[in-house]
């Protein structure tokens, strides 16, 4: 690829490169389409829909990701499902306070739910996604009726996700493809090559210079909302909310280095939650969706049948 150069990318033309990767039968392009839904001040959040039935699943992207982060479990689980771009990210438009406030984003994505998936069997949140399905069983508990935590609880602070914030956190723009992939493949140990470049064609945008910029910078913090820092996470008043959850909740744990969940995460977790299920991923760091995809896809099927 020539540095600086036109990157050509269709969102919807890199499924076969998924189902090389991870091993899975491949006889053409998966059903899946992109669909918007308004909100209440005009704002829209972007879904992706896949499959034609009424969708099982919910599942929530990570802070700094979009929706095609779970392209390889949607193709493995092959159920009806909707994956979402959090307010401020991937093709949604800005959050009401920012991208980081949980409270608002998960009345959002309610109301993307209620329009797109109103029979889900349950919710699954990765890392931010994991907060605020936390905060949309607050909000709307009859959406949630199953959850599972990918790699994150309420325990998560700035020291824990340091290094996720740092890589978040970088250059505002790229001169080209090739700085931005080294920077994600310095911060991505556990993933190939390949696979870091698909999902830098999906998180960034490549602007008329040749420059790149991630498709989550280009909604800043709304103005008078200071208050809020993206670098200084503080998700601890949910830990309440797994308290009182009715509904089946399970935490997936990546139990490499950059995970950003420890032992006294998750027996916090069971404390508060003593029924609650936690399956370790040996091979996986934060984020499981890339590391081992088919491995989450089999836990999903089994814990939301």
């Amino acid at each position: 690829m020539a540095s600086g150069g036109r990157v050509e990318y269709d969102e919807f033309g890199l499924f076969h490169e998924n189902a090389e990767e991870f091993g899975l039968p491949y006889d053409g392009p998966p059903t899946v389409r992109r669909e918007f839904v308004a909100m209440d001040d005009g704002r829209k959040l972007s879904a992706l829909v896949w499959g034609t039935g009424d969708p099982e699943l919910v599942l929530l992207h990570g802070g700094g990701q979009n929706a095609h982060t779970w392209d390889t479990v949607a193709m493995a689980l092959s159920r009806p499902l909707i994956a979402v771009d959090l307010p401020g990210h991937g093709h949604s438009d800005g959050g009401r306070i920012g991208s980081m406030d949980t409270d608002t984003n998960a009345a959002d994505v309610a109301t993307v739910i209620r329009a797109l998936a109103p029979n889900a069997r349950g919710v699954i949140g990765m890392s931010l996604g994991g907060i605020t399905t936390l905060a949309l069983t607050a909000h709307a508990p009859e959406l949630v009726k199953a959850a599972i935590l990918v790699d994150v609880t309420p325990g998560v602070n700035r020291e824990k996700s340091k290094v996720i914030g740092e890589f978040l956190n970088g250059p505002e723009t790229f001169p080209d493809f090739d700085e931005l992939l080294a920077r994600t493949v310095e911060y991505n140990p556990t993933r190939t090559e390949s696979a870091l470049r698909r999902g830098i064609l999906h998180n960034a945008e490549q602007q008329a210079d040749g420059s790149w910029v991630w498709r989550h910078q280009r909604h800043r913090l709304a103005q008078g909302a200071a208050n809020v820092d993206p670098k200084a996470p503080m998700f601890g008043q949910y830990w309440d909310v797994v308290s009182s959850m009715k509904a089946p909740l399970c935490l997936a744990r990546g139990m490499r280095v950059q995970s950003v969940v420890d032992d006294e995460d998750e027996a916090e977790l069971l404390r508060r939650n003593p029924t609650a299920r936690v399956e370790h991923f040996e091979e996986a760091g934060h984020s499981l969706q890339g590391d081992t995809p088919i491995e989450l896809a089999r836990l999903i099927d089994d814990f939301i049948p």
